[in-house]
């Protein structure tokens, strides 16, 4: 007798053989038990996964002898001649060198007559979504109203191609790829009947070579059989495949777990060089860290988990170096790579930048989580439209040795030569007294060294817009229109009147934050924080110094030297059109600046 070949030899010959379709022979089975037989069922799933081998025992529950029924007798000769191939009324055709409307035609004309001497002509066409649209309309009527004694039975592999009209009028059964772990199980019961040894981690290796199909597994160990005799090693199988070993999987994903880029990249160096499937090798990466996220949501779900007991140890043991959140980032990092993998002209270069990118993803801030802390930072700051966050420690807020110096430079008129900005003065720490030699102004007793007056908070708030409108007209323009509120523990508050509420969100954000920062250090306060908020102007709100002393002396009171005449200098549009907040306007509102 000739070779029988694995995949022929342990294919299923009735319903509880089938592997991991459970979903749709328990549906038929049903079906047979309750009468309720429909005339046409069509089978999708990928290839290897039972889709013939189900409409097979089908056929023999519908013929079988004193059928139809579930539990029929393998020795049944009817059954028997439904295995071999050899009955006349389960006529298996092929629809990729039958797809023609001719074909079809003669199909349906035979369709009339009664079966020879079965109880059902079933026609079983494999892959039936290589008939032509031809095709497909000539079946139509028969295939909606067939003889009683007429069932038909469709596979294919990909169903998108097959008109919606025959979809309406079949029973759809979606087949899905075998697990892991029932592969592996399948597998060592047929080397045990073959009489072969294999190692775990070698079943485990083809059961992900295999990509799900148990053909495709049971024709890898036929051909492993054949190469390695009885003794099949992972070795063997990795070479055959293509695949990485599971300590070399492991090395790498600990690798990027702990942000090791070296190892990670020389792990991967290796396997390129041993000539492993670079596409594969992403496909395994992703299952593992799958599995990683898996077992951190559910932890006592090992049926969830394709993995071995040995990785499954492992998992314990990685899934608590990093939270849910990088696991996902890693997985998006590699899932587009797996998907720009097709078009690269060199994979290898590909992946090694998704390494460093899933590495870099371990310590990224989803936006969600930025937002999240701004918001907390707001509410913490006591005010809606607050950014900048509370200091924390007093070493941060103004010395009261600078607001001494403040109030010192404020008082003294500037009677010499224009006043540029200076570099901020030495602050002596808070816990050293000054020295005599160091004159300080005076400071009223009844208060705080730390809080300044009405008059003292509007010409300091005069200088830091002065101070800012050489940077930033356009900030400028914005702060004129608003007013001091109190400067307490370090931050400043700016008040924007009701009527003006809106130019408030102009003026709130980073860029003009740090920008005012500067202008205060400039002033020796240290570090400033600012809060803006929307208040309504004091009735007795005291006016700014006036700047003629500055004038006097040569100077405008924007800071910029006058001219001959003593009047400042003609407007400059083009450094006003080159302010970056004006630039950011008109990009935002696509206008253009007009002088009138």
């Amino acid at each position: 007798m000739s070779y029988q070949v694995i995949a022929r030899k342990y294919r299923p010959q009735r319903f509880s053989d089938v592997v991991g379709q459970e979903h749709v022979t328990q549906t038929l089975a049903q079906a047979i038990a309750q009468g309720r037989i429909a005339h046409a069922y069509l089978f999708c799933g990928p290839r290897g996964t039972g889709k013939t081998t189900i409409a097979r025992i089908f056929a023999k529950c519908l013929n079988c002898t004193g059928g139809p029924k579930v539990d029929f007798e393998e020795q049944d000769p009817k059954c028997v001649e439904i295995t071999e191939g050899r009955s006349i009324d389960v006529l298996e055709i092929d629809g990729a060198s039958n797809n023609g409307v001719d074909q079809v035609r003669e199909l349906r004309d035979t369709a009339r007559y009664a079966p020879a001497s079965s109880k059902f002509k079933v026609y079983i066409i494999d892959e039936v979504h290589m008939l032509t649209t031809q095709a497909f309309n000539a079946l139509l009527k028969t295939l909606e109203e067939p003889p009683a004694h007429v069932k038909f039975m469709f596979a294919t592999t990909d169903p998108e191609k097959v008109l919606p009209t025959i979809l309406s009028r079949c029973q759809r059964f979606d087949l899905r790829r075998i697990p892991v772990a029932l592969i592996v199980k399948q597998l060592k019961h047929i080397a045990k009947e073959e009489g072969v040894t294999v190692e775990d981690a070698a079943l485990h290796a083809i059961a992900r070579g295999c990509d799900g199909g148990m053909r495709d597994a049971e024709s890898a160990l036929d051909q492993l059989i054949s190469f390695c005799g009885n003794q099949i090693v992972e070795t063997d199988v990795l070479s055959m495949y293509g695949l990485m070993a599971q300590t070399q999987l492991l090395a790498l994903t600990q690798a990027i777990i702990t942000g090791d880029t070296a190892t990670a990249l020389r792990e991967l160096d290796t396997l390129a060089k041993q000539g492993k499937d670079l596409g594969r090798l992403i496909s395994d990466l992703l299952r593992h860290f799958r599995n990683l996220l898996i077992h951190q949501v559910a932890p006592g779900d090992q049926s969830l988990l394709e993995a071995s007991e040995a990785e499954t140890a492992v998992l314990a043991q990685q899934s608590a170096s990093l939270p849910s959140e990088a696991l996902t980032r890693i997985m998006e990092v590699l899932s587009d790579c797996e998907m720009n993998l097709r078009d690269a002209a060199s994979k290898k270069i590909l992946i090694e930048v998704a390494m460093l990118k899933a590495i870099q993803a371990r310590n990224a801030v989803s936006l969600d989580a930025v937002l999240k802390q701004l918001q907390q930072l707001r509410a913490e700051g006591g005010g809606a439209t607050n950014t900048a966050p509370a200091p924390t420690a007093p070493s941060t807020a103004a010395t009261p040795a600078a607001f001494a110096s403040l109030r010192q430079a404020m008082a003294a008129p500037t009677t010499s030569r224009p006043v540029a900005p200076a570099p901020a003065p030495v602050i002596a720490p808070a816990v050293v007294p000054p020295t005599p030699s160091a004159p300080v102004a005076p400071v009223p007793a009844a208060k705080p060294v730390h809080q300044l007056s009405p008059e003292e908070m509007e010409n300091l708030y005069a200088r830091v817009v002065e101070a800012a409108g050489r940077a930033s007209p356009f900030v400028k323009s914005y702060l004129q229109e608003a007013f001091p509120v109190s400067f307490e523990k370090g931050t400043f508050t700016i008040g924007f009147p009701p009527v003006v509420r809106e130019h408030l969100d102009l003026v709130n954000n980073t860029k003009n934050h740090t920008l005012l920062q500067g202008k205060f250090k400039e002033l020796g306060l240290g570090h400033v924080f600012i809060k803006f908020v929307v208040a309504e102007e004091p009735a007795n709100r005291p006016k700014p110094a006036p700047a003629a002393t500055a004038n006097q002396a040569g100077q405008n009171p924007s800071g910029t030297p006058a001219n001959d005449h003593g009047k400042p200098p003609e407007f400059d549009p083009l450094t006003f059109k080159n302010d970056p907040m004006i630039q950011k306007a008109l990009e935002i509102f696509k206008g253009t600046l007009v002088r009138q």
